[in-house]
């Protein structure tokens, strides 16, 4: 008998932390690897947030809390999003989670039964597919192109419902493109939703705070959709809190619910002294992370300016969070040293194996053309990277 449940056999494993596991283990043998697989901002935790984590330790903060998080953080968190996106939650209507990864299966599994089908449009981040397989929904991919800058049109999401939709699940900014929808372009998207019943929308907004382009607009800002719309954030990206694992929504009061009553069943509350950290960040205005914002619109500048050198690349502009997603496809057929380059997966390993710098492919994200390139490092690891990229490239004939 098969020891492994089909669950687990049907479900791929991340690439963008295989890539990164694959990087440590060629630098643990010697390897000068430069990694700009991963999402990670290179900031350390602002102090304020770090003193408010220490005074959680103080304060005793070490007994089991609420399911949905403590209170004065959802409070926080209803402040937060008034503040930030004009939307109107109660603290019933907010859950905090173990990153914002859990909101996001939390709300997939009280939503969608088996053979439901859920839109993502494509790009997308790996783990919306994946988790999308492990309720037994159906994904169904809206591709886009770089030259609509990886953008889906209301007509395109009319063109793929029928009477088994669901869900959609987008983010804006996007991962892995950084593309950042107006509001011109959401309303119209939201129209489509309004007109469809029992169709909802997982907003996913973690970039929100890393905008080049203005200030974010949420999904859930239209009021034909407000009741439709699950906003999902959280305070990795824009407060370089990766490690905290703190993630929440606001939702329809039932989905709020539906998403407690799941997680009460396999974590409880996520972490005391996170979350006391969290409402820290969450209370402070954006102002306080604003040197982010612009140390990354510097690089993003920087990095567009180099990949413009390189023969072959298609690249476009992105509006927000720290990635380029650029169209390598007319490397494909090319050769060096008798190994041909199929696909973009192969040209990832290539540039991993000969110029010693991680990517990730673009097929782990539902496009085949592309790479993505996280610049959430230093400008001088950036150049670096890139002087190594260019070289590398050139070798294929």
């Amino acid at each position: 008998m098969e020891i492994l449940s089909e669950r687990v056999k049907k479900l791929a494993e991340s690439a963008t932390i295989a890539m990164a596991q694959k990087s440590r283990e060629l630098i643990s043998k010697g390897k000068d690897i430069i990694s700009l697989s991963l999402g990670e901002p290179d900031f350390n935790v602002p102090d304020f947030i770090k003193k408010a984590a220490k005074q959680g330790i103080d304060d005793n903060y070490s007994k089991y809390m609420p399911v949905p998080g403590y209170l004065d953080l959802r409070e926080a968190i209803c402040h937060k999003f008034k503040r930030d996106n004009n939307l109107e939650y109660t603290p019933e209507q907010i859950v905090v989670s173990t990153g914002a990864k859990q909101s996001l299966i939390n709300v997939i599994l009280a939503l969608v039964n088996p053979g439901d089908e859920v839109i993502i449009p494509a790009p997308y981040w790996v783990t919306y597919f994946e988790q999308v397989k492990m309720a037994g929904g159906i994904p169904v991919v809206i591709k886009t192109s770089i030259e609509d800058d990886f953008k889906i049109t209301a007509e395109q999401l009319k063109n793929h419902l029928t009477n088994k939709s669901k869900l959609m699940i987008f983010s804006n900014p996007c991962n892995p493109t950084g593309s950042s929808y107006t509001k011109d372009e959401l309303k119209t998207i939201a129209n489509v939703v309004a007109q469809t019943p029992n169709f909802y929308v997982i907003s996913d907004e973690i970039y929100e705070h890393i905008n080049f382009s203005g200030k974010n607009v949420s999904f859930a800002h239209f009021q034909n959709v407000y009741d439709r719309t699950i906003t999902v954030n959280g305070v990795s990206k824009a407060f370089a809190m990766t490690g905290y694992r703190v993630g929440y929504i606001g939702a329809p009061l039932k989905i709020a619910k539906a998403c407690a009553k799941l997680q009460g069943q396999y974590t409880s509350g996520t972490c005391s002294i996170g979350q006391r950290a969290t409402l820290a960040a969450v209370s402070a205005n954006p102002s306080e992370i604003q040197f982010m914002v612009d140390a990354f619109a510097k690089r993003r500048q920087l990095v567009y300016d180099l990949l413009k050198e390189i023969p072959g690349l298609k690249i476009n502009m992105p509006e927000g969070a720290f990635y380029f997603f650029f169209d390598v496809s007319s490397f494909f057929g090319k050769s060096y040293k008798g190994k041909t380059i199929k696909n973009a997966t192969d040209l990832s390993l290539f540039i991993l194996d000969e110029g010693l710098v991680a990517l990730v492919t673009g097929e782990a994200f539902g496009d085949g053309n592309c790479l993505r390139l996280s610049y959430a490092t230093s400008e001088e690891v950036l150049k670096e990277a890139l002087k190594r990229i260019k070289n590398t490239l050139a070798k294929l004939s």
